[in-house]
């Protein structure tokens, strides 16, 4: 069986659109701003850049051809995600950056047509942001989702929510939440859990605090939220009740791809940068480049992004096929996350003193890429379930060869 990794013509153009408008018109103001997305300008600068994207037929890839969108596949968006990655500014241009990105895709599979028209039509367009209101303080849900506190009751037409978030990417400024809320059992229990769809000024939501993190180019900052007896009536109930975890999955495992999309782009940015210097920097009788020991960091840049790569297009064929993809995107985001960094940091270590200093990108760009490794899953969860799904196959390997045997 052959297979044909080319993209289609259509996407080749998309890609190189994209390269262009980032390179031309989104580095520049990147720079300027030393990737902080605020001091840029915010919403404002999201709008402005938007409006250019859309101008350039790049916009919103991902989103449904009939909300506006370019309609792409997973496998599809893997070479145009990254081009718009190569700027960190460039996910907030295409309208492709966290969590609006995966909440367009979940919306688009999960939304009734009537949440359809309210919540994913502006969402798509550009009108509004979003935010995924999952992650609570300690004891709360985090990497252990079943740890989930905050509780919905069933009132007259609806739900009255009450909990605490933490760590709510682009809370400051969305124009709804979709909110994890339990609906069965406690805290520890499997299951249980409902997503809920909320306006941002539905009374009791409260954004609170913005966590300072190393990461300055997400917009709407990552935030504390509460929800005090927050009415959501039954028809904003996103998939059914009680299954808020099976129906996250539609989000997590795409969502947790797009990343690893993204941030290629940046990780190719710091080998690029550190490339061109070490093959014009003069020392030690020649060019940097001439030597040995720089020429094992340039070539293991290369095999990191070569690999990522590679895990990534496999990971997207599956989820394109309908597969849950479980072991192929955690497999693909555990490496991507720590095969960035490493990127980042032997780019930095070829540039010396410049790597470290505000003159190149690289130092901000390692900034922006590390906490990847927590992101969507820290590696050492995505390491375990790999690792318990891979037992499990085994074992249940033994008991058929024991029950054929009998």
């Amino acid at each position: 069986m052959s297979v044909d990794l080319r993209y289609a013509p259509d996407v080749s153009e998309i890609v190189d659109k994209t390269s262009r408008f980032v390179r031309d018109q989104v580095l520049p103001i990147e720079n300027s701003y030393g990737g902080d997305i605020t001091a840029a300008g915010g919403d404002d600068l999201r709008r402005e850049l938007n409006a250019k994207a859309k101008a350039e037929g790049i916009f919103a890839p991902h989103a449904p051809i009939e909300f506006g969108g370019l309609g792409l596949d997973m496998s599809d968006r893997v070479p145009v995600f990254a081009a718009a990655g190569y700027s960190t500014f460039g996910p907030v241009a295409l309208h492709i950056g966290a969590p609006d990105e995966g909440n367009v895709h979940m919306l688009a599979h999960i939304a009734s047509d009537d949440q359809k028209h309210k919540y994913l039509a502006p969402l798509a367009a550009g009108d509004v942001r979003s935010a995924f209101a999952m992650t609570e303080p300690s004891p709360g849900a985090g990497s252990d989702p079943n740890a989930l506190r905050t509780n919905a009751v069933k009132v007259d037409g609806g739900w009255k929510i009450n909990g605490e978030k933490r760590f709510i990417t682009g809370a400051e400024g969305a124009g709804f939440f979709i909110i994890m809320a339990r609906t069965a059992g406690s805290p520890g229990d499997r299951g249980g859990a409902t997503m809920f769809l909320a306006p941002h000024d539905t009374p009791g939501i409260s954004v609170g605090r913005h966590i300072v993190t190393t990461d300055k180019s997400m917009i709407g900052g990552h935030c504390e939220v509460t929800f005090t007896d927050v009415f959501v009536p039954d028809e904003d109930i996103l998939g059914e009740v009680d299954e808020g975890y099976r129906y996250a999955q539609v989000r997590l495992g795409p969502a947790r791809m797009t990343h690893v999309m993204r941030w290629f782009g940046s990780a190719q940015r710091c080998h690029d940068v550190a490339v061109d210097y070490v093959s014009q920097r003069e020392g030690f009788g020649g060019k940097l480049g001439d030597l040995g020991m720089i020429q094992q960091m340039v070539a293991d840049n290369e095999i990191d992004l070569a690999a990522s790569m590679a895990l990534l297009v496999k990971a997207c064929h599956e989820l394109d096929r309908g597969s849950h993809a479980s072991d192929e995107t955690s497999i693909a985001k555990t490496f991507a996350a720590e095969a960035y960094t490493r990127i980042a940091d032997r780019s930095m270590q070829m540039c010396g003193g410049m790597g470290v200093s505000d003159d190149l990108p690289l130092a901000r760009l390692q900034r922006e890429l590390r906490p990847f490794r927590i992101y969507d899953g820290p590696s050492e969860v995505h390491r375990w379930a790999i690792a318990r799904r891979a037992i499990g196959r085994a074992r249940k390997a033994a008991r058929a060869v024991q029950e054929a045997n009998r």
